[in-house]
């Protein structure tokens, strides 16, 4: 009796104590991250990034290109380390250092770009890295199937299924994970309505199981249907966050842009330059669908730069690259001053007038072991300006030397290999080698992308200067500002399609944005 009534109070404090520890545990955000850092080198691409998911919570993610999304995500994922910060998943901090101990913490994350094993089965590259019995693993297999209303033929080859068909894949071998956290980065992207209300009916199904849902997104009409809360990032802040009853769509634009960029507008853009839209289009799109576009009609007139903003995922490169005859059109027209060009080679494309600025330099627009000469005139190899039958090397130097000296590029000489040039004089030789072609159209992919200040003032001067010789150009940014500052008149695509159109007086980053997330206003109407 003594003995139980000395062990008593102590009994007593020990269970109060681990129902406090219970309690504080079940109040405990299922995955939280707080002042995350990360950058690259020089580049701070996260600055103390905090954010919370809950048990059964859906939190849409937003934000511009290179707002930071990703490089979370894979921190997150195991990918990357952070600089600091830690992770925390159901009050405990845990160390997340690669894949594995994510997929140990019940975390996963179905990625935007599919990664399947082409030469497997839909079956294997589902159920590829599981222990169980093939039975067990098909039983399964049928019951998560069935919560999503997807039916497929397991059978298939990976390499046969179109798209829409290995995003559904890769959602499923997420969901055959049992996660507790399920990130999901785009994942409409290329599904079909069916598909993506199945997806959505999923989600729902989802979070009736207590699962956390990151939802990382574009689409504003997504967020509003599924998510319970959000969270908008801009470089690399938090720059917005709470319960989605709370936010209208104009707040969530607002929170996406500069807190200085409302309503800005170019300095220029006051003294628009005087633009013959009276006169014959240079480049005319009628109808023109392919992979990721349809059904885009635009016109390009004589010198003038059209701006063509959007965010990723939205078709813009997709259709740079079927224009210039890297794929294949699904259906429409290309006329190039009234010439039907559509489905033409990239060679043939080049010869009529038209040339492409890729988006990555590095892989689909430099040789980098050869040299500035080289690059610089390799476009000429289609064409006679070099020789019918031998190179003309004398000819090829003088016209490398030409736009070597008019763009300023900083060389030791026309044989140093691009490869160790600095990124801005890489695309000073890249847009050198489209002057060299002479062309009346020029597609320019996010010219500045991954260039500083400096070298972007130089490659925007070498832009005016190219349509001051009359060339037109079709300038694909994410850049808002570089739209702004440099754009006669701007079109946005928003899930394949042009949805606006604005003049110059009506360039703002304020109506661009809304514009590629989906909002639009009356002066954003679409005109052909």
């Amino acid at each position: 009796m003594t003995n139980e009534t000395q062990s008593s109070p102590a009994a007593g404090s020990a269970d109060a104590l681990r129902e406090v520890v219970e309690d504080i545990k079940g109040r405990s955000k299922l995955l939280s991250v707080h002042d995350i850092y990360k950058s690259f080198g020089t580049n701070a691409v996260l600055k103390g990034i905090s954010l919370e998911v809950d048990h059964g919570e859906v939190l849409a993610l937003i934000g511009g290109n290179g707002a930071g999304k990703s490089t979370l995500m894979k921190i997150i994922m195991g990918i990357y380390s952070a600089d600091s910060g830690d992770v925390v998943i159901d009050g405990d901090k845990v160390d997340i250092s690669n894949p594995k101990a994510a997929l140990a913490h019940s975390i996963y994350m179905v990625p935007q770009e599919p990664m399947l094993f082409p030469n497997m089965t839909v079956r294997e590259n589902i159920t590829i890295g599981f222990e169980e019995k093939a039975n067990v693993l098909n039983e399964r297999l049928e019951k998560v199937m069935g919560q999503t209303g997807w039916h497929m033929d397991l059978e298939r080859k990976a390499m046969t299924l179109s798209i829409a068909e290995q995003g559904m894949v890769e959602i499923l071998r997420g969901l055959m994970r049992n996660p507790e956290v399920l990130i999901l980065d785009e994942p409409t992207s290329a599904l079909t309505f069916d598909e993506v209300q199945s997806l959505f009916n999923c989600v729902r199904e989802l979070q009736k199981q207590n699962i956390g849902i990151i939802y990382i997104t574009h689409r504003l009409a997504e967020v509003f249907e599924l998510a319970t809360s959000v969270a908008i990032l801009r470089d690399g802040i938090v720059a917005m966050q709470g319960n989605i009853k709370d936010f209208t769509r104009e707040d969530l634009v607002r929170g996406l842009l500069p807190p200085d960029a409302s309503n800005i507008r170019s300095d220029t853009a006051a003294a628009a330059r005087a633009i013959d839209y009276d006169a014959d289009p240079v480049l005319e799109l009628q109808g023109f669908s392919g992979y990721g576009f349809k059904d885009v009609n635009l016109k390009v007139y004589p010198g003038e730069i059209v701006g063509m903003a959007g965010v990723v995922g939205a078709g813009r490169t997709e259709m740079a690259t079927t224009i210039f005859g890297m794929e294949k059109p699904l259906g429409g027209k290309v006329l190039l001053d009234g010439k039907d060009i559509t489905g033409k080679s990239t060679a043939d494309v080049i010869n009529a007038g038209i040339n492409y600025v890729p988006e990555d330099r590095f892989a689909d627009a430099l040789f980098r072991i050869r040299d500035v000469s080289e690059n610089t005139t390799s476009s000429l190899l289609c064409g006679k300006r070099l020789g019918n039958f031998l190179l003309n090397f004398k000819k090829e130097e003088e016209i490398s030397q030409q736009y070597v000296n008019d763009f300023r590029t900083k060389v030791t000489g026309l044989d140093q290999e691009v490869g160790g040039l600095s990124g801005g004089n890489q695309q000073k030789i890249i847009i050198g080698r489209i002057f060299a072609s002479e062309p009346r159209l020029v597609i320019l992919d996010e010219p500045t992308r991954g260039i500083d200040a400096a070298a972007r003032g130089d490659v925007y001067a070498v832009l005016n200067k190219l349509r001051e010789s009359g060339v037109s150009i079709l300038l694909i940014s994410s850049d808002m500002e570089e739209v702004v500052e440099l754009a006669d008149r701007a079109v946005v695509m928003f899930q394949g399609r042009i949805n606006s159109e604005f003049q110059k007086a009506d360039i703002s980053q304020d109506n661009l944005m809304s514009a590629a997330f989906g909002v639009t206003s009356d002066k954003g109407a679409v005109s052909a």
